[in-house]
């Protein structure tokens, strides 16, 4: 954001309560820009066999990750895990549950994570171009990001 949006008149960055913030110069309108980060659905979607990995068409070619999605304004998080499911791979929740909450600074995100129990036929949308069923007993996570999420459903389904 280059502009305030209510003045139009050029932000600049400014010390505010210790943190440098885009703030508008403008002397009446006291517009600050706090870049708050982007609230992200993602789930751990599981079928007979496995969970399903999917590769974004923008991604590098070998990266898979989990079903992730934009939660829109007013949207329920457990709504948007659902529609995000259903959009993407064409399944329906028979199951959702809530695994946790986790930041994601590299990304200016909040991850909202679920692990979801789906049936039906997967039929990819244009967002994705190829997918994966992993068994859960090979499936591995990493230390940032969704994969956060997946490695604390793993830790769950380890325990007694």
């Amino acid at each position: 954001m280059k502009y305030c949006p209510h003045c139009a008149t050029p932000l600049n960055d400014t010390l505010i309560e210790g943190e440098i913030r885009s703030a508008c110069a403008g002397h009446d309108c006291g517009f600050i820009h706090f870049n708050n980060p982007t609230p992200v659905v993602a789930m751990i979607v599981e079928l007979e066999g496995g969970v399903v990995m999917a590769h974004n068409v923008s991604w590098p070619e070998k990266f898979y990750s989990i079903i992730t999605g934009f939660l829109e304004a007013g949207e329920d998080p457990l709504e948007c895990a659902k529609r995000e499911t259903l959009e993407e791979l064409n399944l329906h929740a028979q199951t959702a549950e809530l695994l946790g909450v986790y930041g994601f600074p590299q990304q200016n995100q909040v991850i909202i994570a679920y692990h979801i129990q789906a049936h039906g036929e997967i039929k990819l949308n244009e967002e994705l171009d190829d997918y994966k069923i992993i068994p859960p007993e090979k499936l591995k996570g990493w230390n940032m990001g969704t994969g956060l999420a997946i490695n604390d459903w793993l830790a769950k389904r380890a325990k007694p």
